[in-house]
């Protein structure tokens, strides 16, 4: 229980539970960090990179799956694009920039230090984030990933399932 029964707290009090819970996030995360085997560029940096990567291969298959794929690696773009809009940045040109870097980095071997390149949120430009510091922890961005994606697919069945039920309605016998 708490010990002041106040339910209007004083700001003081707000601030040092606010604080509290910032600094119970950081240190979980230099947790994560130090517990996980690797770490990675962040800033959007792996999803930018990814982005390419899967928009890259939609073009070598010539089926559906192309359009599924490229749909998929736009989604990855969210995370650049809200990081951008949180640090008060302009979205469009921030995902322009690593989109660019990233593309560099993947088609030409002279500009592969741009594989690390990322938005830095205070400052709001496009660096090295590796040797800036600004790094995530490999499993949690694996993770990230993996429960979006099934999240998605979870989506599409529920909606594949709506599409279908008014069909199975109208059959004689049900």
């Amino acid at each position: 229980p708490d010990p002041d029964p106040d339910p209007d707290p004083d700001p003081n009090h707000h601030m040092l539970d606010e604080v509290d819970r910032s600094l119970h996030d950081a240190l979980c995360a230099v947790k994560r960090a130090l517990e996980s085997a690797s770490v990675v560029p962040g800033g959007g940096c792996v999803e930018s990179a990814l982005s390419i990567y899967l928009e890259n291969f939609a073009t070598t298959l010539g089926s559906r799956e192309q359009l599924a794929i490229a749909e998929f690696a736009e989604a990855l773009l969210v995370i650049p694009k809200q990081l951008a809009v949180n640090a008060a940045r302009d979205a469009t040109d921030i995902v322009a920039k690593l989109r660019a870097n990233h593309n560099a980095a993947q088609t030409d071997s002279a500009k592969a230090e741009l594989r690390r390149y990322g938005l830095d949120c205070v400052s709001g430009k496009i660096q090295n984030n590796l040797t800036a510091g600004i790094i995530e922890p490999a499993l949690s961005k694996v993770k990230m990933i993996q429960f979006a994606t099934e999240a998605a697919i979870t989506v599409l069945r529920i909606d594949d399932m709506i599409k279908l039920a008014p069909e199975e309605q109208g059959q004689p016998g049900m």
